[in-house]
């Protein structure tokens, strides 16, 4: 029998939510969708010995990861978790035609009273500050770097009420800039709503100020937030009208095709994809235009994420290749996607049966992974360690036991 589609509206479900009874929920949950402990570890990212040792209480809940991980993979409802999640934060500002959703007013307020002059000289300073916060974000984390840069973008905005003429449309340019950097840290953190509300206003300010390659990327960015949700079709659309958007530079165009591309992947339309992805490297080959915040995408990350198209394909041999050949162009610097194409590529090993190799690789990143990559390079390798389970490689309890001592 199939599933129940709607189970949180059995009351022993959503006690137990309401209680964080975790033992409890995932053997309630199991019991509602008749379905196995190795499922459920799939949906969650948990080996199944470890989601027997949480529903037998040999294992407590205790990191926020893990905690997530089951929130999200059991599509728990917000409302359950004693207000967690149930409001959602959206980005603030104060502009001449409104408030949106401003629980940071006051302090945009204070920041525009403070008396920072709006001139060329300002805004290119907070334009290089801006180059460096993605620059470090790359080793630090998206974690880290959150209030940094959103304390930043505050200073901007505050600028807002002083643009005239020429000022006014490079400031909005510089606030599109921002908003679409703290889109993709609210994206790195697993928070798609703010990702969107972020995005979104992006958007809509590259369209104010006539900045067609950023509107593009918002676009494309948004086909990977859809990418990394399982939604193919709408990674595909978004991507092709990320490509075809007027304005976009040749790097710009080529991350969104190459984002069709794996979306087509996702979907399982192996012809689709890789011509789109063949498309896409040929102009990232001949690219003569790439904006500032795509200062990383060169052939090296063109071929890891190409890697990741052929994950999902299970073209193992050339995943490993280009996955392989991506990283192998990273610098050092580059934590946070040295971690994810690291667990991708350990993944890829794993699928092509040899547990060495991807034990060796997860064993590389554990670090970074740990970090500066959770949650997605950190919920990947939970995915790796539950595959060579599932195979019967001791390298795959070698892999869970390692993951379970930083969970």
């Amino acid at each position: 029998m199939e599933p129940e589609l709607d189970v949180w509206v059995h009351p022993d479900l959503r006690a137990a939510a309401a209680a964080e009874d975790w033992p409890t929920l995932l053997k309630r949950w199991r019991k509602a969708t008749r379905s196995s402990q190795s499922r459920l570890g799939a949906l969650v990212g948990l080996a199944q010995p470890d989601v027997s040792a949480i529903e037998n209480r040999r294992r407590a809940v205790t990191s926020v990861e893990v905690r997530q991980r089951i929130v999200d993979g059991l599509r728990i409802p917000a409302e359950l978790l004693g207000g967690t999640g149930a409001e959602t934060p959206l980005p603030s500002l104060a502009l001449p035609g409104g408030l949106v959703a401003d629980p940071e007013t006051e302090r945009l307020e204070q920041i525009t009273a403070s008396g920072m002059r709006l001139d060329a000289a300002s805004l290119a300073a907070l334009e290089r500050l801006l180059a460096e916060h993605r620059r470090a974000e790359d080793t630090l984390g998206s974690r880290v770097m959150n209030a940094v840069v959103t304390k930043q973008f505050e200073a901007v905005a505050g600028l807002y009420e002083q643009a005239r003429g020429p000022l006014a449309d490079r400031l909005v340019k510089v606030m599109a800039e921002y908003a679409q950097f703290l889109a993709w840290m609210a994206q790195d953190q697993d928070n798609a709503a703010l990702a969107l509300a972020w995005f979104d206003r992006s958007y809509d300010w590259a369209l104010e100020s006539g900045y067609g390659d950023m509107a593009a990327t918002t676009m494309s960015m948004k086909a990977h937030l859809a990418w990394s949700q399982g939604r193919a079709r709408r990674a595909i659309r978004l991507g092709e009208a990320a490509a075809s958007t007027e304005g976009a530079s040749d790097g710009t165009r080529a991350m969104a095709v190459q984002m069709a591309g794996r979306g087509h992947a996702l979907d399982g339309d192996r012809d689709s994809a890789y011509r789109r992805l063949d498309e896409a490297q040929l102009i990232i080959a001949h690219a003569v235009g790439v904006p500032p915040w795509l200062y990383f995408y060169d052939e090296p990350w063109f071929a890891a994420q190409r890697g990741m198209a052929d994950l999902h394909l299970r073209d193992w041999p050339n995943a490993i290749r280009n996955l392989t050949d991506g990283l192998a162009g990273f610098a050092a610097g580059f934590r946070r996607d040295r971690a994810w194409y690291g667990a991708c590529l350990a993944h890829a090993y794993a699928g092509a049966g040899e547990p060495e190799a991807a034990l060796t690789t997860a064993t590389g990143i554990l670090t970074d992974a740990s970090e500066v990559g959770r949650p997605h390079a950190w919920g990947e390798l939970h995915k790796v360690g539950g595959l060579l389970l599932r195979q019967g490689a001791p390298e795959g309890r070698a892999l869970v036991d390692m993951l379970a001592e930083l969970d």
